[in-house]
This record gives C-alpha cells, sequence and structure tokens, in this order.
C-alpha cells in the first residue's frame, strides 16, 4: 500500500500549485456534510488518519518517487515546493487542521474540519491534501453516524417494548469485515461501529480502536456456528451438530449462537431445538441465540420467535409484550440494514413480541453500502490571503444550489441546543468548538474511544 503523503492525492492536484493568483500565501478549506441520508453526523476518524499519516514526515526518497511518477503520467511536479517543506519543517506539512472533537453529534450543513497552510510557500498545499483528507472524515464519519441512527431505532423500540435498555450495547452487531473493500476499510469502518455498540466480529476494528483511540478492547464477540461447521456433520447430523455447539460453549453465564437455517429452519425450530435438545438448552446454564440466515428477514424473524415461544414459553414484561426465556435469543444477520431493522421491530411489536428478544448483524449495509454522497460530503476552499488581505472565496453554481459553498474562515459554536457556523470574525468571545488537532506534524489533540462514545450518545 501506498505511505507517500505525496502520492496520496488526485493526478490533477499536482498541476494546482501554479494556478493560484500572484502573491498567493495562505488559503483555507473545510470540510463539512451537506445534507444525505440523516440530518445529522457523528464526527469520527480524523485522529485515526493524523497519526498513520500526518505524523510520518516526507523524505527524500518520497520526493524522488513522486517526481518519476507524476511525470511519466503526464503532469509537471512541484519538486521546490517539497524540498521546501523537507528543509524547512523536516518533512512534516506545515498546515494546521481544526475539527470538532470526534464524537460530537452535529447537524449536517456545518463545518466539521478546516484546514490552513502554516507557511506563506506552501499555500498550495491545504487543498492539495484534500483527496487523502476528504476520505479520511467521509467514510468513519458516515458509517458512526449510520451505526447511531441504527441505535436510536433500536433503543426507541426497546423503550416501547421492554423494561429496560440493558442489552442495547450489543443489539447491532459488526458482520462486514469480509464485504468490506479492503481490510484498512473495514478496520476504519468497524471502529466507527464501535463508537456507538460493544459487538463485533471485524477483529481489525478492534485493533484499530485499540491503536488510535487507547481502548484496550473495543468490541466484544461470542463463539457461532457458519454453515460450514453446521452441513459439515451431514443432513442427518443436524442434531449431533446443534448438541455438539452446546457441549463446547454452553456454560453458567455464556452465550454461542447457532445458524439454523441450513435445510429446515423451521424444523431444526420444531424438532430439534425445541424438542430432542430442548433440555439441553433450557439446563445449559448459559444463553442460545438462534440466527435464521434467509428468506424475508420480516416474516422469518417474527416465525422463529413466535415458534421458539411456542416450544420454550415466554413471560409478560411490565409493559405487556412478549419475551423468551432468558437461556434463548435471536440474531438476525440477513439484508439488515436501517430500514429492514425498523421493519423488523415494528411487526414484532404488532405481534406483542419485545424488542429484547433480537439482535441484528450488519455487514454491507453497515460498512460498505455507503459512499460520499450519503452525506453528501464537500471539502471546499473558503478563504484566501493574497499580498497581505485575506478575501472570501466560495463557488455558487446556478445549475445545483445544493453545492453552495461557504465564504471566509469559519467557527462553530453552540447556538441553544444546536450548533450553528459563523464566520470566524464573529465570534465576539464565543468559544469555538473547532479545536487544533493538528499543526506542522504534532498532533496537538487526541481522544480516547471512551471519551468519543460519551460525546456520542
Amino acid at each position: 500500500m501506498n505511505t507517500n503523503i505525496i502520492l496520496n492525492t488526485d493526478s490533477y492536484k499536482a498541476s494546482h500549485y501554479v494556478q493560484y493568483p500572484p502573491g498567493t500565501e495562505y488559503i483555507s478549506s473545510y470540510i463539512e456534510s451537506r445534507g444525505g441520508i440523516y440530518s445529522e453526523t457523528v464526527f469520527f476518524g480524523l485522529q485515526m488518519f493524523i497519526k498513520e499519516t500526518l505524523t510520518r514526515p516526507i523524505t527524500l526518497a518520497d520526493i524522488d518517487e513522486a517526481e518519476a511518477i507524476f511525470t511519466n503520467h503526464g503532469l509537471p511536479f512541484n519538486r521546490e515546493g517539497w524540498e521546501y517543506i523537507l528543509t524547512e519543517y523536516n518533512g512534516y506539512l506545515p498546515i494546521e487542521i481544526q475539527a470538532v472533537p470526534e464524537g460530537t453529534v452535529v447537524p449536517v450543513q456545518n463545518v466539521l474540519v478546516q484546514v490552513v497552510n502554516t507557511d506563506p510557500r506552501c499555500a498550495w498545499l491545504s487543498s492539495y491534501i484534500e483527496t487523502a483528507l476528504l476520505r479520511a472524515v467521509w467514510y468513519p464519519t458516515t458509517v458512526a453516524s449510520t451505526s447511531r441512527q441504527v441505535k436510536q431505532v433500536i433503543k426507541s423500540y426497546l423503550e416501547k417494548t421492554a423494561d429496560n435498555l440493558d442489552g442495547l450495547p450489543f443489539k447491532l452487531h459488526d458482520f462486514g469485515a469480509r464485504g468490506a473493500s479492503s481490510n484498512e476499510s473495514a478496520a476504519i469502518g468497524a471502529a466507527a461501529h464501535l463508537v456507538n455498540f460493544l459487538g463485533t466480529d471485524t477483529v481489525s476494528g478492534v485493533l484499530a480502536a485499540k491503536r488510535y483511540y487507547n481502548e484496550p478492547m473495543a468490541g466484544y464477540s461470542i463463539p457461532a456456528a457458519e454453515h460450514s461447521t453446521m452441513t459439515a456433520w451431514g443432513r442427518d447430523g443436524e442434531t449431533l451438530a446443534y448438541a455438539n455447539m452446546l457441549r463446547q460453549f454452553s456454560g453458567e453465564n455464556r452465550m454461542l449462537a447457532v445458524v439454523s437455517d441450513s435445510y429446515d429452519l423451521w424444523n431444526a425450530i420444531d424438532s430439534i431445538w425445541g424438542d430432542t435438545l430442548k433440555d439441553s438448552v433450557i439446563n445449559s446454564g448459559g444463553t442460545l441465540v438462534i440466527r435464521p440466515d434467509s428468506g424475508d428477514p420480516t416474516e422469518v424473524v417474527t416465525q422463529t420467535i413466535e415458534r421458539l415461544m411456542n416450544k420454550f414459553g415466554y413471560a409478560v414484561n411490565q409493559k405487556g409484550y412478549r419475551v423468551l426465556p432468558p437461556y434463548l435469543r435471536v440474531i438476525q444477520g440477513d439484508g439488515v440494514s436501517l430500514g429492514s431493522i425498523e421493519t423488523i421491530l415494528a411487526a414484532m411489536k404488532q405481534r406483542k413480541q419485545s424488542a429484547d428478544n433480537i439482535a441484528f448483524g450488519m455487514g454491507g449495509g453497515l460498512l460498505q453500502k455507503v459512499d460520499r454522497d450519503s452525506l453528501r460530503f464537500a471539502m471546499k476552499a473558503s478563504s484566501i490571503r493574497i499580498n497581505g488581505k485575506w478575501r472570501d472565496v466560495h463557488k455558487d453554481p446556478v445549475t445545483d444550489r445544493g453545492k453552495r459553498s461557504k465564504r471566509g474562515r469559519l467557527a462553530l459554536v453552540r447556538d441553544k441546543e444546536t450548533y450553528l457556523t459563523i464566520p470566524e470574525v464573529s465570534l465576539n468571545g464565543r468559544d469555538n468548538c473547532l479545536v487544533t488537532v493538528f499543526r506542522n506534524g504534532d498532533l496537538c489533540r487526541q481522544w480516547s474511544l471512551a471519551e468519543i462514545r460519551n460525546r456520542a450518545v
């Protein structure tokens, strides 16, 4: 993988250093979500990028490599500019990045990040890093925002149909590692999910949270079956496969999950779990989680819970909803998205089934089915200083006013119960919620995952 920050950009940006007006000294740019599928975002992920990339200085070898690539690629190369950075700043980028503290929930159309060069000879640099910086922000923020939206939906149904919210941190489990575009994407997205929940099967996300956010163990999992470990016993050995799972992994206060639709889910529930192995399930001392993995999610989940209740009974909680015995639960991991979760929980509520009965495993819908346009992320230049004088710059395309950008050096302030983006010159003593997180190679502020989780509630 490329670790050369000079090459971590779009090709055409290599030509920008000669495109700005004569006398240009500073260029200030900002990142925002211009809107999209949610009304607010959970800002997350910049700290990973700073630690992994910006705290590494460029080297002469990096400059030589970049020059060879760009010139053969058909572009000019600003060798003088990069050698200046190497000589004057020991290879660290002379930029300042301000950002809202990670985990902050900010309404869309507000500034989240602001970057400006700190040396007038490097005015071209703040826009040069757009590709890397924007990518470092939009993806984890979008995943964290999606995860939080799911959490709000599940929480609302628990409040309506359950006696408490004790199980909420484990109600959405990350199944997305194999569906992510790369291990790096899986790590970044999974760490973003762990801002909101404690359940994950994406090991790289746990490692990212430990490495970049000082969290020794950010998420948890349990022993679980997959189809290969069940079908290896053959159709005639399905009962033996399930019994082996109980023998290997059940016990006092332990949990295990068993995929049960390899052949006939309804037979597995009615005849195997609910008959042959019923006493073993009841007396296991722990909790068996049944996983259906095919069919219409809403119909399959409600039917699964209903059939389990017919075999194992249920209790009626204080709100009048039915709950499986504590030794039995269900997880749905197929066809799971924000929309399907809400549909499933609404159907369960209609059938007087408590949301306590179910957890969800979300894969592609969590880590992969998002893009920069999900929350319409953009980074734009908003202010420029030429020959000692600052002036605002912006875009305002007549063909799409939704792409109108902000002007000037910006600040983010608390406005009653929300946030508001204002010109920096209009602070008038108010606290700026944008704080300096990076300057000239130094990580100026960092937050633990615990602090981030507290903000993201």
